[in-house]
């Protein structure tokens, strides 16, 4: 008899189960299918001459690898344009001590973007994504900067997915 209860709780159990369950793609609009980046821009003077490839590769792979978006290679095909500006590269001083010197440097980087979005209905969303990852001092910023580039990457991309997925 428990034999028989326990199969047909199990039948009840997995006829009911969902078949899928998405978490990635929050509430996007199932006419979006695919997507276009174009090379961003470099405005910031102090950025690294490959930087705005980098970081243009960086969100292709990112909404690549966390979307159920497919990369277009032509822009005029995608529902979504994603174009943008690296408009600040700085490193500052923080974390003053007493006798006026720093104990951390800041690398901080702001990227405009905008995202043009041509299904179920045409709109352009601006963004504004501004990160920093703070470094020690008395580290040579060359010997560290590709692994904070990638930090400070990681986050705008993340930056950019959010606004995808939260904007509808």
């Amino acid at each position: 008899m428990r034999g028989l209860l326990f199969i047909l709780v199990l039948f009840v159990l997995t006829s009911c189960w969902p078949t899928k369950i998405s978490f990635v793609d929050g509430n996007m609009p199932e006419e979006w299918k695919t997507y276009y980046v174009t090379s961003l821009e470099n405005n910031a003077a102090n950025a690294p001459l490959n930087y705005s490839a980098t970081l243009s590769e960086a969100i292709r792979n990112g909404i690549q690898n966390n979307t159920r978006l497919l990369i277009d290679s032509d822009s005029e095909n995608a529902q979504i344009t994603i174009e943008g500006t690296i408009s600040n590269y700085t490193i500052a001083p923080v974390a003053l001590q007493e006798d006026d010197n720093a104990a951390k440097n800041r690398l901080s980087i702001t990227v405009r973007f905008e995202i043009f979005i041509s299904a179920p209905e045409e709109e352009q969303i601006a963004l504004t994504s501004s990160r920093f990852v703070d470094y020690d001092v008395s580290t040579d910023i060359a010997t560290v900067e590709s692994e904070l580039l990638t930090d400070i990457n990681t986050q705008i991309v993340q930056d950019v997915i959010n606004k995808l997925m939260s904007n509808w």
